[in-house]
């Protein structure tokens, strides 16, 4: 079977930067600071104080009021970013629905929904929980909800690989329609579990930074760096054959060109020390591509901020990359949203697009004491224009998930 060219001709997103591309980016390119002080809950008794909250979203702008109850936050968030990725690529989803797949993943799903419901459950008996409590919980329902509200008819699924998982919807996606299963998808990640449970969570597992000031809490390649901060959004993105873009007058963002995935098979939450594997990903989505390393512009790196993610993402890029890696811009926008789990790396791969479109790699902001382990260039606190060929974002998740997607110009 001939294998089809893929492009991305639509955007959406909701994340702690803006509720829409625009104005995140903007921010993003402006080295603006997403982070701040929890609303979310009462963080009186707790270490954590800061994470990456989406400010001023109104879920009645998505769905009616009578809705809105019936959803999980993270499933609302994925409606406005899928809203806005739709309307972007100017598809006719009430023609081609039939034609439509989805791929939207999320690494937790409705864990705040869970929290509320236990606990009117222990107060008025566990069968008077909602009825709506099973399907708002599960980490499936913003896929499900995104094509029944759009009538997407085509392959409706959802990866749940920790933090690598809106990487793996991308790519997959990137290979349905490149292999001829479907001529578009929509794909992307959500999340949303600032809650009591999410934050006490990670912050026992000692993964959550405790800094107080919202500029020197999330701190990737810095040697301060001690724990990322939480976030929470969306991000979409609309895929199709070139074809099928270039047959409806589409406007084309970008082009969608290579995909890799690998296992570390080492530890349920550390990289694996050697990044042999996240090496391998890179490596194949970049041959996946037809392209060698020196032909990448710019490297979205997983970047979490904590001690042993940015250490060992080094080492992977620098076997993967050779004698190349000290040539290639890298940034972390999660200094900039904190970390938004499973709807992280659909946001990246937004930033590698505009980074493409606009010649603008946004920065690592914060940073201030280099570590001599993590010796790349990591774009440090201010944007730089040059132009951008190719991009690539690599995602790492708890369980040795490793995924990279490759963008580049059309």
């Amino acid at each position: 079977m001939e294998k089809r060219r893929v492009v991305i001709t639509g955007l959406g997103t909701v994340n702690p930067l803006g509720n829409n591309v625009a104005d995140s980016w903007a921010a993003a390119r402006a080295g603006k600071c997403g982070i701040g002080p929890i609303t979310q809950f009462d963080t009186t008794d707790f270490k954590c104080k800061l994470a990456g909250e989406v400010k001023d979203f109104d879920p009645e702008s998505v769905v009616d009021k009578k809705e809105v109850r019936k959803m999980a936050r993270f499933t609302l968030l994925a409606l406005g970013a899928a809203a806005e990725a739709i309307a972007d690529s100017g598809l006719d989803t009430e023609a081609e629905g039939k034609d439509i797949g989805v791929i939207l993943s999320s690494g937790i799903g409705g864990l705040p929904t869970i929290e509320e419901q236990h606990a009117r459950g222990e107060e008025k008996g566990m069968e008077k929980v909602s009825p709506y409590f099973v399907p708002m919980a599960i980490a499936n329902m913003a896929a499900a909800q995104v094509a029944i509200r759009f009538g997407l008819k085509g392959m409706c699924t959802c990866p749940v690989t920790a933090c690598a998982g809106g990487t793996n919807a991308v790519g997959d996606a990137f290979h349905r329609i490149r292999d001829g299963y479907e001529p578009v998808m929509v794909c992307g990640g959500a999340e949303s579990c600032i809650s009591p449970l999410g934050i006490g969570g990670f912050t026992s597992m000692k993964a959550l930074s405790t800094a107080t000031d919202p500029d020197a809490a999330s701190l990737p390649f810095d040697a301060r760096r001690g724990g990322f901060v939480m976030g929470e959004g969306a991000g979409c993105l609309v895929l199709e054959s070139l074809t099928h873009a270039q047959q409806r007058g589409a406007t084309i963002l970008a082009e969608a060109a290579g995909y890799g995935a690998s296992g570390d098979a080492y530890h349920i939450t550390s990289p694996s020390p050697d990044g042999e594997a996240a090496a391998h990903a890179i490596r194949s989505a970049i041959e996946d591509a037809g392209l060698t390393p020196a032909d990448v512009d710019y490297i979205n790196a997983h970047g979490t901020s904590t001690p042993l993610n940015e250490k060992y993402e080094t080492i992977a890029i620098k076997k993967a990359f050779g004698d190349e890696a000290y040539n290639v811009k890298v940034s972390s926008t999660k200094s900039m949203t904190g970390h938004l789990l499973g709807g992280a790396a659909a946001v990246e791969a937004i930033a590698c697009v505009m980074a493409i479109r606009e010649g603008i790699v946004p920065p690592t902001i914060g940073y201030k004491e280099p570590d001599p382990e993590c010796d790349l260039d990591i774009t440090p606190n201010k944007a730089v224009e040059m132009p951008v060929n190719v991009a690539i974002s690599n995602s790492l998740g708890f369980g040795g998930h490793n995924a990279c997607i490759l963008i580049k110009k059309v």
